[in-house]
């Protein structure tokens, strides 16, 4: 039974049927709150207890006047509904959200150890057998998005948490779409950017086997294959795939080998995400449990 359910029915007696569980508004009187884990464009995110079941959340606190400001109020309802349905290990849980005059309330799955950002800023770069765990974690996650038509369109190291056990997970689906055909809008981050979106040509789920190829080779070697001084040359990298593998750190043929295949300028050419999974690099390195433990 999920985290959202058991509290619902920890507030309405659980001899009353989920309907009316749905039909629970939270407050912000149901929860204790805790430290701040993080801040973001549009708020804050804490530590938090809903205090009848003493479930551990992350509550993720916005302001209206900053989303109607930027325009992303549409952006948010979005994303409240793609991550409210999505149910796997490596994603992040959407419990559910309440709101007041002033502000709107996530209530997340708390990842106990943080931000897999900061931790690639520690460590620099990730061992070949850390960096293929987490890459498997992500394509099996893409997998299970893309059967349900998300394509999540940001993949990158800051929209990644860490869960206690060390399992990755995808934080972030601001910039997600639930699509059945192929769409034009240009989104996500300079760095990750596939060249169909550079160029704003209609481009479709292969968009995220490309941001997967970019976060292989940042794992690896501590910094984006396309990066440039001038944003305008990151861009004509991009389009021309200038992808060239420093001779430090030293880095695996095989490792190569596979993110080469995922960053192909024909979309329709790159590695599909389930032979991303059988491919040498991935069997030898990745951990079967998708958990790294250092």
């Amino acid at each position: 039974m999920g985290v959202a359910t058991e509290m619902q029915q920890d507030h309405k007696g659980s001899s009353e049927g989920s309907a009316a569980a749905e039909k629970k508004r939270w407050t912000l009187n149901d929860f204790d709150i805790g430290k701040p884990l993080g801040r973001g464009k549009f708020g804050h995110v804490y530590l938090a207890r809903e205090k009848r079941s003493n479930h551990i959340v992350a509550l993720k606190v916005l302001f209206k006047s900053q989303l109607k400001q930027s325009q992303v109020e549409h952006q948010l309802r979005r994303e409240v509904e793609i991550q409210s349905h999505l149910r796997h290990p490596n994603i992040l849980r959407l419990y559910g959200y309440f709101y007041d005059q002033k502000r709107v309330y996530l209530i997340l799955e708390y990842a106990a150890k943080g931000e897999l950002y900061k931790e690639l800023q520690k460590c620099k770069y990730f061992s070949e057998r850390r960096a293929a765990t987490y890459i498997a974690s992500l394509a099996r996650a893409l997998i299970y998005c893309h059967g349900k038509h998300v394509i999540h369109r940001d993949i990158k190291p800051e929209n990644l948490l860490v869960g206690a056990q060390g399992e990755l997970k995808i934080a972030d689906f601001g910039w997600s779409v639930h699509t059945f055909n192929r769409r034009r809008t240009m989104c996500g981050t300079l760095d990750y950017l596939p060249p169909e979106m550079v160029e704003s040509v209609e481009h479709d789920a292969n968009v995220d086997i490309w941001s997967l190829g970019v976060l292989c080779y940042e794992f690896l070697y501590g910094m984006p294959p396309f990066e440039a001084k001038e944003h305008s040359d990151t861009y004509k990298r991009i389009v021309q795939v200038d992808l060239k593998f420093p001779a430090k750190p030293i880095v695996s043929s095989a490792a190569k080998d596979l993110i080469s295949q995922m960053l192909v300028r024909d979309s329709s050419q790159r590695l599909p995400l389930h032979k991303l999974l059988e491919h040498p690099w991935i069997v030898q390195n990745a951990e079967p449990s998708g958990v790294y433990r250092s």
